[in-house]
């Protein structure tokens, strides 16, 4: 028998003698009894395989979908347990749907338990996207044990649990959702993974600040987590790695949100800026590198005039603190003031680059935009620093080959020579602004 202890609710704390309230998250009334697994004073242990020999198990399984698979590091492990997690509406249940019947199209026995929605949902978004007599067996069960001996029972391959926070257990206090509930319902499943071999993909919702809901040891106790992004008012969806115990979280896999669901794209790139006039003002291009991948996206810049005395300053798709940054060296080393005009900033797609890298193609298209100059079929990064000169950044040959391979006209890098902003800023004609923006008397 095991010892007594006492839970709570809420956070999932544990304490040896009850109280009145949680010593951790202090809810009042809210630790309940709760019977501790039995001390076991024996474990067994096992040989790995002798180096050099056969691998043991399964070799992984392929969802069919290329993108998915090396994100995954090449396929499904068998017995490993999988996070997908993304904010509602990008597309988790979508591609989970898409690849659980290219696993069951491979030959895998698969099967979807979902709380969120019934059969019929489920069916009629299978129906729309062509997949619907895949074979793929579907239960609308909320408490885990009954899934996990239904999946015992059909000895599947692969469980797809959709979602972690809709699963129960009825032993545990607390409604679905909350952390001692995720926590067990997590538990449970990691451990019939372990034992049976079945591999068990779990889609998790994110709260407004982007981490997954739930108690932080849910990523610990997973093998691979995946978050799926992109703006859900576009098409593009970006499945990047946080952790993988398979294979390299420097893997990213692209999307493309239509109807007929998640179509991969091998080739984002020629996507991205397939549509891109290069004969318009505020436009360049710049090639940022996702973990392994090199992506050439367009970074795209407005300046309005205004009569506010506040000047907006708009970013979407990087931090706007380097806007804010890159306008005052503008102002200070390249004559080019926007004191009085909004300036709005945009990397076209969806993507959000962090990287210190789109200093220069932001700026680049900011002066371009302000004197109405366009810059031509351009591609540029680097770092631009306080005092104006140019910094180069990683992965440099990696940005070169993609633009080259894209058949880009011009690159612009400090790699090349170009050593301070006002430089770029002729090299491309962009420079021609600073005769029309400069204020009496201001020095480059």
């Amino acid at each position: 028998m095991g010892s007594t202890t006492f839970r709570c609710d809420r956070c999932g704390y544990e304490a040896g003698r009850w109280m009145g309230f949680c010593p951790q998250c202090r809810a009042d009334a809210s630790l309940r009894e709760v019977e501790a697994p039995a001390r076991r004073d024996t474990a067994v242990s096992q040989r790995l395989a002798p180096v050099g020999g056969p691998p043991r198990g399964k070799p992984r399984m392929s969802s069919g979908i290329g993108e998915l698979d090396r994100v995954l590091g090449g396929g499904l492990v068998a017995g490993s347990v999988v996070l997908v997690g993304g904010e509602p509406g990008v597309g988790k249940s979508t591609l989970l749907l898409q690849a659980s019947t290219g696993l069951a199209a491979a030959g895998e026995d698969v099967l979807l338990a979902s709380a969120e929605e019934s059969a019929d949902q489920i069916r009629m978004r299978a129906e729309r996207l062509g997949v619907a007599d895949a074979g793929v067996a579907v239960t609308c069960e909320q408490q885990v044990d009954a899934v996990v001996a239904l999946a015992e029972r059909s000895a599947v391959d692969v469980v797809v649990v959709d979602s972690i926070q809709t699963m129960t257990v009825p032993e545990v206090a607390g409604s679905a959702g909350s952390v001692a509930q995720v926590r067990e319902a997590a538990a449970r499943l990691v451990g019939f993974a372990k034992r049976s071999g079945t591999a068990v993909i779990l889609v998790g919702h994110v709260t407004k600040d982007g981490a997954i809901a739930g108690p932080k040891t849910l990523e610990h106790m997973v093998d691979v987590v995946l978050y799926l992004e992109g703006d859900p008012d576009r098409g593009m969806r970006f499945l990047r790695g946080a952790k993988n115990r398979f294979g390299s979280t420097n893997e990213v896999g692209v999307f493309e949100m239509a109807d007929s669901g998640m179509i991969p794209i091998p080739d984002p790139s020629k996507v991205m800026v397939g549509e891109r006039d290069p004969s318009v003002a505020g436009t360049v291009l710049f090639p940022t590198v996702d973990g392994r991948r090199s992506l050439l996206v367009e970074v795209q810049a407005l300046v309005v005039p205004t009569a506010n005395p506040q000047p907006r300053r708009s970013a979407k798709g990087l931090p706007v603190a380097r806007l804010h940054q890159v306008l005052a060296v503008l102002d200070r080393h390249a004559g080019v003031s926007l004191a009085a005009h909004d300036v709005y900033v945009s990397v076209v797609g969806g993507l959000r680059v962090v990287e210190p890298a789109i200093d220069l193609p932001m700026a680049l298209a900011v002066a371009s935009s302000a004197g109405d100059v366009p810059v031509g079929d351009v591609a540029a990064w680097g770092e631009v620093g306080l005092t104006g000169e140019l910094r180069a950044v990683a992965q440099g040959s990696r940005r070169r080959a993609e633009a080259l391979r894209m058949g880009v006209g011009q690159i612009v890098t400090a790699a090349d020579g170009v050593k301070r902003l006002s430089d770029a800023l002729s090299l491309v004609r962009a420079g021609d602004v600073r005769a029309r923006r400069r204020p009496a008397g201001r020095g480059g």
